[in-house]
């Protein structure tokens, strides 16, 4: 007897979204299969991984090629061909033993998957059955709280490598609309959309229902960095037709500034969280909004980085027309971010009323990560000079090295400024031991979080970017041979 053949879909990623017929099919395979770029890491797999069992024969099916570029004589459609034609004989082989062979794939088997082309090779020879997921488009939909379709509507699904007159003609002449296959393709989609007069309503969903999911109006994306597993969405228009416009809020309106602490949402406090539920507008610098996940009621308001004052300003004016704003800053608002700036504009709304809800700093993360390098005496510092003169700075360093303090230092560096750390090693050098331990905190509680044990006098500025926080340690701190910082509480 031959084997049994499975094409099963595992859906957008979040590994509870798989069916439950997948899940038992996964469980039972004597064998399963996947694909996977040159690096060999298969996200399919990875969501497949809790249903799985120890002793499967796993079939790793790895892309010969990652771009359109091959010296294969049959170019790139048949440098693909003659892969899908190895693996599908791969996959024959152990059919042919009588083994049960389950195809994982994202999503849905047969929607712009790698498995159809399996399918189309082997159906015709074993037992085949198609088991259907949920798609990247429906995940989309559901994370942003949007609808698709409704009634008479007409939903287009677009790959992005369409040529870009073709893009725009489709969106143009659809109710709604999803363009895949991003990456690459994000500026020519994001222009398309342009063309079409729909870029205004366009919304970006990167790795829906994944760990880092990010969900963004597009006009306001960077393209540098989009990941082939993000889409393009134009929700229903019907949504602007029936949902009327937001009403005014009962009772004043208020601004409260939160802190979103370092990173995601396990280091968010329940008063933070009280805080965003509550309000019916964000303001924020775009990355800090894009941290809060997405409310279809409420409205979001994205900045970037430089225009504090203006930011400031919006949110109170919202506030004076009855909105419950929440500023959100990364970290603690009052350390180097939003309350000071709300504050010192909310002189001239004086019926405005400010709230402050704090959060964990930056400092407290590294130091937590570190061990206790803030366990006596410290000082917070800023090497950023483009809101004081760097003598200020300098001075304030040299100051606190005098006064041998623990330092923790915000903004060491950025892509405009790459000499402060030298110079600020080079002055406490002047007070400090070269052997004095320092704590390389980057993107701590982030998904590129590395912490890196130093000593000053071994500090390169070249490990030092925009995403890291340094602190430097006092002459009582030390540092253990399985790299612990800490500081001692007494004295001597």
């Amino acid at each position: 007897m031959t084997g049994r053949l499975y094409g099963v879909g595992l859906g957008p990623g979040d590994p509870e979204l798989v069916t439950v017929r997948t899940a038992r099919l996964i469980g039972e395979a004597e064998v399963i299969a996947y694909h996977a770029a040159r690096h060999g890491r298969s996200i399919a797999r990875s969501i497949a991984k809790p249903y799985m069992r120890e002793g499967q024969i796993e079939e790793l099916l790895l892309y010969p090629l990652t771009t359109e570029t091959t010296d294969h004589p049959g170019g790139y459609q048949g440098a693909l061909d003659d892969f899908y034609a190895d693996c599908a004989e791969r996959l024959a082989a152990h059919l042919d033993a009588g083994r049960t062979v389950v195809v994982l794939a994202e999503g849905d088997p047969l929607f712009y998957g790698s498995y159809m082309h399996l399918h189309k090779r082997l159906a015709h020879r074993y037992p085949t059955e198609v088991v259907p997921g949920v798609t990247s488009v429906s995940a989309a939909s559901a994370v942003l709280g949007r609808p698709l379709v409704e009634r008479d509507e007409v939903l287009t699904v677009l790959p992005g490598t369409l040529a870009a007159e073709a893009l725009a003609e489709r969106l143009r002449d659809t109710d709604s609309a999803a363009v895949l296959k991003l990456g690459r393709t994000f500026e020519k989609v994001r222009d398309a959309l342009a063309e079409a007069g729909r870029l205004d309503d366009a919304w970006y969903v990167e790795r829906a229902t994944m760990g880092a999911e990010r969900v963004a109006p597009l006009k306001d994306v960077d393209p540098a960095g989009v990941p082939y597993f993000s889409l393009a969405l134009l929700a229903s228009p019907a949504e602007h037709t029936f949902v009327p416009e937001r009403p005014a809020p009962e009772g004043a309106g208020e601004v409260v500034v939160v802190g979103l602490g370092p990173a995601g949402r396990p280091w968010l406090t329940p008063e933070a969280q009280e805080a965003l539920a509550a309000a019916t507008d964000l303001v924020g610098y775009g990355p800090y909004v894009d941290r809060v996940a997405p409310n279809p009621r409420q409205r979001r308001h994205r900045t970037d980085n430089r225009v504090e004052a203006e930011r400031a300003r919006h949110a109170l004016e919202l506030a004076r027309d009855g909105a419950r704003v929440a500023v959100v800053s990364s970290g603690d608002p009052g350390v180097f971010a939003m309350a000071s700036a709300v504050l010192e504009a909310a002189a001239d709304f004086p019926d405005v009323p400010v709230r402050v809800v704090p959060g964990l700093t930056a400092a407290q993360a590294v130091a937590a990560r570190a061990g206790a390098p803030l366990g006596h005496d410290y000082c917070v510092l800023s090497l950023s000079d483009l809101l004081k003169p760097w003598e200020v700075v300098a001075d304030r360093l040299s100051a606190a090295a005098r006064a041998d303090l623990v330092l923790a230092i915000y903004n060491p560096a950025s892509r405009s400024r790459t000499w402060q750390v030298a110079a600020a090693r080079d002055l406490l050098l002047e007070h400090r031991a070269p052997g004095t331990p320092v704590v390389i905190g980057r993107d701590v509680g982030g998904p590129e979080e590395s912490v890196t044990v130093t000593t000053l006098g071994e500090l390169d500025p070249g490990q030092v970017d925009m995403r890291c926080l340094l602190i430097i340690g006092s002459s009582t701190t030390r540092a253990t041979e399985g790299g612990v910082v800490y500081t001692p509480r007494r004295y001597p």
